[in-house]
């Protein structure tokens, strides 16, 4: 995609309706590197450029709340050679990112199992997320060995052993109170999900959380997806009514 259509489709957008909150089924890697006869981690290598330019383009837009899926719970069952690539690609990448993130003002976040992951990833990950703390841009939440079947059965527990505890009553139990023991319990809830790859599914992926998000699918492989592409789907969100279970007259 040129210049000229990357401004035009930019250009469009209406800040004032801009989704603050976005999360982004990074799909495509593996196939996009099959196509060209590489092995599937250099589709990763080239999915972190994709990461790069759309973090980009929601800093340049304001946006306040970007989450991607980075790594499934499901995705530790792939050949260990590949596991253990992407966990050495993510270390190498999140030190090469911190610079970039304290210049554009991004707070990095992350949600999931993260107690799975590799002592060295672990480690760059929590000095990266407390180095960027202060900062007061776009907040970016990667979902690391995420199912989010695990979160609502991980807040499903935890508000038992609070009822258990008397802490709490079962009957103080409401949608808020639920939404509160999630592992986004202090983030907006995404008002636009975005899947490349051409698949229409949603992968296990905050489930709870999407309850009212507007879906975009794209046919476009991961490694292949840009700001512009971002853009193009926020417009495409901006041309959507939200009703929320109410009728046209109701939001108009």
């Amino acid at each position: 995609m040129d210049r000229q259509k990357e401004m035009s489709y930019k250009d469009k957008i209406d800040l004032l309706k801009l989704p603050q909150h976005i999360a982004i089924i990074m799909d495509g890697n593996g196939r996009w590197a099959k196509d060209k006869g590489k092995l599937r981690i250099f589709g990763h290598h080239n999915g972190v450029l994709s990461v790069r330019d759309v973090v980009e383009g929601g800093v340049n837009l304001g946006l306040k709340y970007l989450t991607l899926y980075t790594f499934s719970s499901e995705n530790w069952n792939r050949p260990k050679l590949e596991v253990m690539a992407i966990m050495e690609l993510m270390v190498s990448t999140i030190n090469k990112e911190i610079k970039n993130f304290m210049d554009k003002n991004v707070q990095l976040n992350a949600i999931g199992d993260l107690d799975m992951l590799p002592k060295k990833c672990y480690e760059e990950l929590i000095n990266a997320i407390k180095t960027t703390s202060k900062n007061t841009g776009l907040v970016l939440t990667l979902a690391l060995s995420y199912s989010s079947r695990r979160e609502i059965v991980h807040a499903a527990k935890s508000l038992a052993i609070k009822v258990k505890s008397g802490e709490i009553d079962v009957n103080d139990i409401d949608e808020k109170l639920f939404e509160s023991n999630l592992y986004t319990g202090d983030i907006p809830d995404p008002e636009l999900l975005i899947r490349t790859s051409g698949e229409f599914r949603i992968s296990n992926y905050l489930l709870w959380q999407i309850a009212y998000a507007e879906l975009y699918f794209t046919p476009k492989l991961w490694p292949d997806f840009r700001k512009e592409d971002l853009y193009e789907a926020i417009l495409d969100y901006q041309k959507r009514e939200r009703r929320f279970g109410m009728t046209s007259e109701q939001v108009n």
